[in-house]
C-alpha cells in the first residue's frame, strides 16, 4: 500500500541536492527522530544503516536496495524496528533546470497491527519525518 509521494520543489540545482541526499549516513543531522546512525557495508546497494531513536530506546534498520548517481535515485527497505512489513522507499532528485530541482520521495508498506500505534499514527509519523528531513535538506543547499 503506497503512500502519496512527497514532492518538494527546491531553489537549488539537482546536483547540490543529490550531494546531500547521497550521503545516506547523516540521517541524525536531518531528523530529530534519530540520535545516531551506524553504517555497515558499501555506500550504495547492500549498505545498511541502523538508526537509533532520539530517546535512545528504539531503533530501525534499513538496507539500501538501489543507488544510481546518474539518475540521482536511491531506494531503501526498512527491515527491522517499525510496525510495517515490505516497507520500501524511493528518493529521486529531478533536475528542473534554471537552478531548480525537485525531490520525489515514495514510500510503500503494509502496516502491522500492534498495541503501541494505530495505522493513522504510523502514517502521520512517516509523513512528518519525511517532511522534516526534506526541510533540513533544503536548508543545507541554500
Amino acid at each position: 500500500q503506497a503512500q502519496t509521494p512527497l514532492v518538494t520543489e527546491i531553489e537549488s540545482s539537482a546536483d547540490k541536492v543529490w550531494e546531500q541526499i547521497r550521503k545516506m549516513d547523516n540521517i541524525d543531522e536531518l531528523s530529530s527522530f534519530v540520535s545516531k546512525v551506524q553504517w555497515k557495508g558499501p555506500k550504495g546497494i547492500g549498505g545498511e544503516r541502523v538508526c537509533t531513536s532520539a530517546d535512545g530506546k528504539g531503533y530501525f534498520k534499513e538496507k539500501i536496495t538501489g543507488f544510481d548517481d546518474k539518475t540521482r535515485t536511491y531506494s531503501y527497505q526498512v527491515i527491522e524496528g517499525v510496525p510495517a512489513k515490505n516497507m520500501n522507499n524511493l528518493i529521486k532528485v529531478v533536475d528542473l533546470g534554471y537552478n531548480k530541482s525537485m525531490i520525489v520521495w515514495t514510500s510503500s508498506y503494509e502496516f502491522m497491527e500492534n498495541p503501541n500505534m494505530t495505522k493513522e499514527q504510523f502514517d502521520g509519523f512517516i509523513t512528518s519525518a519525511r517532511l522534516e528531513m526534506v526541510e533540513n535538506i533544503m536548508k543545507l543547499v541554500k
